[in-house]
């Protein structure tokens, strides 16, 4: 079993995109610069755009925090964002979710402009996505490719299933996996709530890309010898043994598939740091568009 290591390959992502900005900069081009939009006080994501923030600092991004009032109207926030979607200087940007319950949030991620839409949330870029069009992927799927890619696992002819359809992870990575490309080329299925053998097709996959935010949901009799997993799980539990009073759980029970897979992510340090890296790719796609 060879474990996945995303924090290891996060940062060479992020040593390669400083050293390309640096070629950048010192031809006198533009500094990269992604801007966050936080609204309220949920801690989980004010954690992760600080860390957003020191990964800019570390890659030489420039970058930039708009923190608003949970009691923002819709109208604000979305006038906000036409302001970010016309300063010449930002060329990324993120609204980071969830909003507060009185905003849609549909309606504010297709208010973006695509072209700064370094989440890849927007219709414009999922669908240039699924026709294998150059767009921004979105950030926990081009993590996913990355890893596989790295570490050289084949994808060609195998079968891919997919736990969870959301249009964030689930829905686009089933659409990756599927594309004519490497890693792709893979016979991918897609499950969800309503699948009623679930059993059955985890134990044929090949691959298994687990994102239904439900901990240690596959166990070790719901899979085969050799299969690759990739778990985007993260749940919080209570564990009083911990200084924090709790603990990250993945999707997946490492403790009885590990044993039976070829490779494993770990929760923590997976998926999650290839998502926070992929942010600074896609931002940093937006300066090449612009070279």
């Amino acid at each position: 079993m060879i474990l996945i290591d995303g924090k290891q390959t996060s940062q060479d992502i992020r040593n390669e995109i400083a050293e390309e900005v640096k070629a950048i900069t010192s031809k006198g081009g533009k500094t990269p610069h992604l801007a966050a939009v936080l609204v309220g006080n949920n801690g989980a994501s004010i954690t992760y755009v600080n860390a957003k923030i020191r990964d800019c600092e570390e890659v030489g991004f420039k970058s930039s925090l708009v923190k608003l009032s949970e009691t923002i109207s819709e109208k604000e926030l979305l006038e906000e964002v036409d302001r970010l979607n016309t300063d010449d200087d930002i060329d990324g940007f993120i609204v980071q979710l969830p909003l507060p319950k009185h905003i849609n949030e549909q309606k504010v991620l297709m208010a973006i402009d695509p072209e700064k839409d370094v989440d890849g949330f927007h219709p414009t870029n999922l669908g240039k996505m699924a026709l294998n069009l150059p767009s921004y992927v979105p950030a926990t799927p081009m993590g996913i490719m990355d890893l596989l890619d790295r570490y050289n696992i084949e994808t060609g002819g195998k079968h891919c299933v997919v736990v969870g359809r959301s249009h964030i992870v689930g829905l686009p990575a089933s659409i990756l996996m599927g594309r004519n490309h490497y890693p792709g080329n893979a016979t991918v299925t897609l499950c969800h709530s309503r699948t009623t053998n679930l059993k059955e097709i985890l134990k044929s996959a090949d691959i298994i890309i687990a994102a239904l935010g439900k901990p240690d949901f596959i166990t070790g009799d719901m899979v085969k010898e050799g299969v690759v997993i990739i778990d985007v799980g993260t749940t919080r539990v209570v564990d009083k043994s911990k200084k924090s009073g709790h603990r990250l759980v993945g999707d997946v029970e490492f403790k009885t598939v590990s044993p039976k897979a070829s490779y494993i992510t770990p929760v923590p340090g997976g998926v999650g740091p290839m998502t926070r890296v992929s942010l600074l790719k896609n931002t940093l796609l937006a300066v090449r568009h612009k070279l």
